[in-house]
């Protein structure tokens, strides 16, 4: 059980509408929180866990990020073009299979930004993941403590970690926290075009192969010009101390 993981699909594709008026004039993940944009608060975590190559897709004025992704070192960043066609976060994912090769990968929203515990979270869900059992592995954090989430939760865990949806008007005490390790597998027999990648975890919630680790630190859901303000608060809360 276990691995070292090396690359990463980072979902940057999305118009951003929530996010508006911050994203009129540039896309979402280049919106700044605490003085450094959205894609770059990613890109740095995923380089400090040893993340060597990541997958961007582009859509919404794409050659803005394009032009920032370049300047870049690390990790390397690979294109996957939505300029013609939004596919979604599953679809998305689909396309950027080719360029994310045949071993398991980490897919990253770009609005899911968090200060971390004793541990690193995305070490530990590399030190979590079980190919043989798994077809996908998610961060969860917890609902009551997150920044910017306001809802019943996403999803509970069983004694083994299985994840099961909430039933109707139930409260679970864990949001996804827009991280997960995926297999290519779990794409298997996906339909061409958009879909969320809620249906292929769905598919693998039923088989018992999704699992969940739960976040150490704060997580805070970056979505809405509300939430940066009050995550940039936060982070500089905790600068202060």
């Amino acid at each position: 059980m276990g691995v070292t993981l090396q690359t990463a699909m980072v979902l940057a594709a999305g118009l951003g509408t929530r996010m508006r008026p911050l994203s009129e004039n540039v896309p979402k993940p280049l919106v700044p929180v605490a003085g450094k944009p959205l894609i770059d608060h990613v890109l740095d975590r995923l380089a400090a866990a040893g993340i060597r190559r990541a997958v961007v897709n582009v859509h919404h004025l794409a050659d803005q990020l394009v032009a920032h992704l370049e300047a870049r070192a690390s990790p390397a960043t690979t294109i996957s073009d939505e300029r013609d066609r939004l596919l979604d976060s599953g679809g998305g994912v689909l396309k950027a299979l080719p360029l994310l090769g045949p071993g398991s990968f980490l897919i990253h929203n770009c609005d899911a930004i968090w200060t971390e515990g004793a541990t690193s979270n995305l070490a530990k869900l590399a030190a979590a993941w079980d190919e043989d059992a798994m077809d996908c592995l998610m961060l969860l954090a917890p609902a009551e403590t997150s920044l910017g989430y306001h809802g019943r939760g996403d999803f509970a865990l069983d004694a083994a970690g299985r994840l099961r949806r909430p039933e109707p008007q139930e409260r679970v005490p864990f949001v996804f926290a827009g991280v997960s390790v995926a297999h290519p597998r779990l794409f298997d027999g996906a339909p061409d075009g958009p879909f969320s990648l809620n249906r292929p975890w769905d598919g693998a919630i039923a088989r018992g192969r999704a699992f969940g680790v739960v976040l150490e630190g704060r997580w805070m859901h970056v979505g809405d010009p509300a939430a940066v303000t009050a995550a940039e608060g936060w982070i500089n809360s905790q600068h202060e101390r």
